[in-house]
């Protein structure tokens, strides 16, 4: 166990009514290794979206297996734990978690729900290459993009049994998923460009959202996370970006009635939301060092004007532990450059 990390609760219950009660934003990409099959596993919907995707070319029609086909042994102990953190973060893991928000706060139903940054699958699709990294990374690194951005904290040792058990619940999530494979529902579906009031987006937060998310956005954390403050998502979180975070309002908000916004109010209320102080993201102006960048970014990154950014940044606890250095060669001399071609000198 890494020092400082708190004993996962696993005992507790991880129904999907109580992963739906954490609601919140956090990262949101089309979320993208090999898959592990889970021991006494025979999902038939599995291996029938298999070969829907062999035959139609096109993202697998997948569904997860359930709770009840983790295998009693060793890996499914790592795969409860892995659930557990996925959806008790705040609460598991407070050295690396700054404010109330969980993994589940974005990923909903505990990472199963499509169309909400769900997790399933993803497992399948690293390693893979990130354009806002300029760089292959792996599925370790990608969760720590969420822990450091969207979770605005620090990121987890990868050699840690909590990030080895969060691997081991995603694999499960994507149980007979072939390598590299797309399924459907992933990440959120995209908005049309529209641009957000803030005016508006204030008044309908005031009669829509601020029953549960409070007048200063600060939530009840857990259950309900903090829209903006020094416990909410950072600026370089993916949700910082209003058309991200309007299509989260406008899919799943409000919690009671999710879906009664229209396309511009959802964009309103992401504008308002996004205008308020949240915390600071080191080294994001090195993102996106090749092209691509998207025209919402509220910061300054390679050639691009911030996009209607936030009133206001929050320092970061811990600055050196908020950064993802992207992979780096061995094989470089002391300015950094490569030495040679790989393999060189070994033939």
């Amino acid at each position: 166990m890494t020092q400082g990390i708190r004993p996962v609760r696993v005992g507790r219950v991880l129904s999907t009514a109580l992963a739906i009660t954490s609601i919140g934003l956090g990262s949101c990409e089309r979320s993208d290794r090999a898959s592990v099959p889970a021991a006494d596993s025979t999902s038939k919907t599995a291996e029938l979206g298999t070969s829907v995707a062999a035959t139609s070319g096109g993202p697998l029609d997948y569904t997860p297996p359930p709770d009840s086909a983790i295998p009693n042994d060793v890996l499914g102990a790592s795969i409860r734990r892995g659930q557990a953190l996925i959806v008790h973060t705040s609460d598991s893991l407070p050295r690396f978690v700054a404010g109330g928000l969980n993994c589940s706060s974005c990923h909903l139903d505990a990472g199963r729900r499509r169309d909400a940054a769900p997790l399933i699958g993803v497992h399948a699709r690293f390693p893979k290459f990130m354009d806002r990294t300029g760089a292959v990374i792996p599925l370790e690194d990608r969760i720590n993009y969420c822990f450091t951005r969207s979770l605005a904290g620090t990121r987890l040792p990868t050699d840690s049994r909590e990030m080895q058990d969060i691997v081991s619940y995603l694999a499960f999530l994507s149980t007979g998923v072939p390598v590299g494979a797309r399924v459907q529902g992933e990440g959120m579906p995209k908005m049309p460009k529209l641009t957000g009031d803030t005016t508006r987006g204030a008044a309908i937060f005031a009669s829509t959202c601020i029953a549960c998310h409070g007048a200063a956005g600060e939530g009840n954390p857990p259950a309900i996370p903090a829209l903006w403050g020094p416990k909410s998502y950072s600026i370089g979180a993916s949700m910082s970006r209003e058309e991200r975070a309007a299509s989260f309002i406008r899919h799943f908000m409000p919690l009671s009635k999710p879906g009664s916004l229209t396309d511009q109010q959802a964009y309103d209320v992401s504008a308002y939301i996004n205008s308020q102080p949240r915390p600071d993201s080191p080294g994001k102006e090195k993102d996106w060092p090749a092209e691509g960048v998207p025209y919402d970014v509220p910061y300054n990154t390679n050639g691009h004007a911030a996009y209607r950014p936030p009133a206001r940044l929050v320092p970061r606890r811990n600055p050196a532990g908020a950064v993802v250095q992207p992979p780096r060669s061995v094989i470089s001399g002391p300015t950094g450059k490569a030495a040679g071609a790989i393999g060189r000198g070994t033939q």
